[in-house]
């Protein structure tokens, strides 16, 4: 090939190459700013909590984060209306506190009842006016007052200071599961539940996000009918999704990266902390650097309140005790054995729930003066904390 032949052929090749870099540039570009975009930031929540700031707890290991994961049973939204009733009603359907330590070897998870009788503050509601101070069931708080009715709820619980929150629908949630093609599950027994839309074989399967929904939130008509029984599928469920999360199949191949990113960002809505996909995605690889068998799943020590079986109150200290081991960025220890009064499962009752103020729902039975006190103080740590039941997301659903 002649010399001004080659050249004139190097600098087309050149020119080929700068358009294609530039085109791929543009199109991560366009991506990004498309992701960027789908997330709902929600600023309403932060301003709120700094009208309460000297009443929140203080933060005490530097570089420890704790992430409030709020599943809301919302019926508004395109496509929620077919779950549950047909009211514009939202309540907070699963809670999670999500410690991630200071060193990010080990996280864990503690799913808080909402059927928990506790403290609920007083609250100032989107229209300005104040709810009253009551002691109730702890999803009412989500009801009445919204997400930082519920994060400081969930702070006079704990004592632990809330750092960030995402709140995720039911949509949002049928989005991430059918974005990882799909979470394998392992059942002894067939499951069906009317109420959840629910029914699933026996044996292993793979449920589409449709299917993964009504499996997390089936109660009644499947085992005991308890939501202890229901919070501990949930876990295992997380702990496979995570599983697939953490996969290279989906991390390291683009093509099933963005669905899974698109799916996540679509479906959340987070304080300003977490509120760009940079942020996001920088907490989606802390997790996935951790090892799963030190992502622990667990539900806070419960047991039937006494003056309602039907909810729950905390078993103490075993309650405290844990708190204070996650405020304190210390490793909580799991077994498959506890004490027997943790492992009562509340008797449930069948139908609409006690509904809060303004509504003709009646109040639960008050409690003793005594039993606000379990929510005040943490209690001091024992020489060997307890340990509690729970899974991690190396044994998943099948595990």
């Amino acid at each position: 090939m002649p010399r001004r032949r080659r050249r004139r052929w190097l600098r087309g090749f050149a020119a080929l190459l700068a358009v294609l870099l530039l085109g791929f540039t543009g199109l991560g570009w366009f991506l990004y700013q498309r992701l960027n975009g789908n997330i709902h930031t929600d600023t309403a929540t932060e301003e709120e909590l700094r009208r309460w700031e000297k009443e929140r707890p203080s933060a005490l290991v530097a570089g420890a984060q704790n992430i409030l994961i709020i599943g809301s049973d919302t019926r508004s939204g395109t496509g929620n209306g077919q779950y549950g009733g047909a009211d514009d009603s939202q309540r907070s359907d699963t809670t999670i506190l999500l410690h991630l330590a200071a060193d990010r070897k080990s996280a864990t998870a503690v799913s808080l009842p909402r059927d928990l009788m506790a403290t609920i503050p007083s609250c100032r509601k989107p229209d300005g006016t104040y709810t009253n101070e009551r002691f109730a069931q702890f999803n009412w708080a989500y009801e009445l007052a919204g997400t930082a009715c519920t994060i400081r709820t969930v702070e006079n619980i704990t004592r632990i200071r809330i750092d960030h929150h995402v709140v995720l629908d039911f949509n949002g949630f049928k989005r991430l599961v059918d974005a990882v093609d799909g979470v394998e599950v392992c059942l002894n027994r067939p499951m069906e539940d009317r109420e959840a839309r629910l029914s699933l074989p026996a044996g292993r399967q793979v449920l589409n996000g449709e299917q993964a929904l009504g499996y997390v939130r089936a109660r009644y008509g499947v085992g005991d009918g308890s939501d202890t029984e229901r919070m501990g599928r949930q876990q295992k469920f997380l702990g496979a999704l995570v599983q697939e999360v953490q996969s290279e199949g989906v991390l390291l191949n683009p093509a099933r990266l963005y669905p899974v990113l698109d799916a996540a960002t679509k479906s959340v809505t987070t304080d300003p902390g977490l509120g760009s996909l940079k942020r996001l995605y920088n907490l989606v690889r802390t997790v996935r650097g951790i090892p799963a068998d030190r992502v622990q799943f667990l539900t806070v020590p419960r047991r039937p309140y006494p003056y309602n079986s039907a909810r729950d109150e905390l078993v103490q200290p075993d309650a405290d005790q844990l708190f204070e081991q996650l405020r304190r960025d210390r490793r909580v220890t799991l077994s498959a054995h506890v004490r027997p009064a943790d492992d009562r499962p509340a008797a449930v009752r069948p139908g609409r729930e006690p509904e809060p103020e303004g509504t003709d729902g009646a109040e639960p039975q008050p409690p003793p003066p005594s039993a606000y006190a379990t929510t005040t103080a943490p209690s001091p740590l024992p020489t060997a904390p307890p340990t509690y039941e729970g899974t991690t997301a190396a044994r998943g659903s099948c595990g």
